[in-house]
């Protein structure tokens, strides 16, 4: 989307159909996560009202409520003008910081953060070896959104490893969750990229609250290469296993800073 979106990413995962009976509090639930995920990033613009309001399922009054609460909040601000629109001001904390609240929460409730590294798990695993299936196929994914159906997803999937391994330690959270739910938008399947950045959100804060490692990140940068070699290779089995392996290192992390 010109002018604004993060490149790559169907807000569509983010962005479905809210529930009428909460319609404001979840419109504020989704739009939150599309900003927290690093979707649409800081300094970047939301689509348009007409289009928001309806991928979320709502009224436009509805939207422009949940959009004024978010500006008073902090997250957005509205300009106008020919080039106008609502765009982000969020800034994530620098990594590391909020840890202390974090580690309490983490540590009384052991189980919720085990349950969420499990469904990260799941879901992701089963999206990249989807992806290394239909990719030692045909090669162009029937099915895919209508704004990656003229790339080569090869060429995505290698776009979203470089801009990874080249992050600053201060947009590094930010590229990784968009390189890990780029392999889920591939797929095609909106239920399983909606499904991801679930689990993504389930873990933000957490991940945010914990140091970027340099020796983590150069181990990381290994594990993401193989994530996407098995993929490209077509090899659904191995790349479930990477993908198992790089998340394991991560639960190991968040275990050992807040547990």
């Amino acid at each position: 989307m010109a002018g604004g979106s993060a490149p790559g990413v169907d807000l569509a995962g983010a962005l479905r159909p809210v529930r009428q009976g909460n319609a404001f509090e979840e419109t504020v639930e989704r739009l939150l996560a599309v900003i927290k995920l690093g979707m649409v990033a800081n300094g970047e613009r939301f689509p348009p009202e007409r289009e928001l309001a309806v991928r979320l399922g709502i009224s436009r009054p509805t939207l422009r409520e949940a959009l004024s609460e978010l500006q008073r909040a902090g997250y957005v601000e509205s300009r106008r003008g020919r080039l106008g629109g609502t765009f982000v001001t969020y800034t994530p904390p620098a990594p590391g910081q909020g840890q202390g609240e974090l580690r309490r929460i983490a540590r009384q409730d052991g189980a919720r953060l085990a349950d969420a590294l499990t469904f990260r798990l799941a879901v992701e695993t089963g999206a990249a070896e989807i992806l290394a299936g239909r990719l030692g196929g045909a090669g162009v994914l029937s099915g895919a959104p209508a704004a990656r159906a003229a790339s080569d997803p090869r060429q995505v999937l290698l776009a979203r490893l470089a801009d990874v391994n080249t992050a600053s330690p201060q947009d590094y959270r930010r590229l990784d969750t968009l390189f890990h739910l780029t392999i889920a938008e591939l797929t095609g399947s909106g239920l399983l990229l909606a499904a991801c950045t679930d689990a993504r959100m389930r873990l933000n804060d957490l991940l945010n609250a914990i140091p970027v490692l340099q020796r983590n990140i150069d181990h990381t940068a290994v594990q993401h290469a193989a994530i996407v070699m098995a993929i490209l290779d077509g090899d659904a089995q191995q790349a479930g296993l990477a993908v198992a392996e790089h998340l394991a290192g991560t639960g190991a992390l968040l275990r050992g800073f807040l547990t």
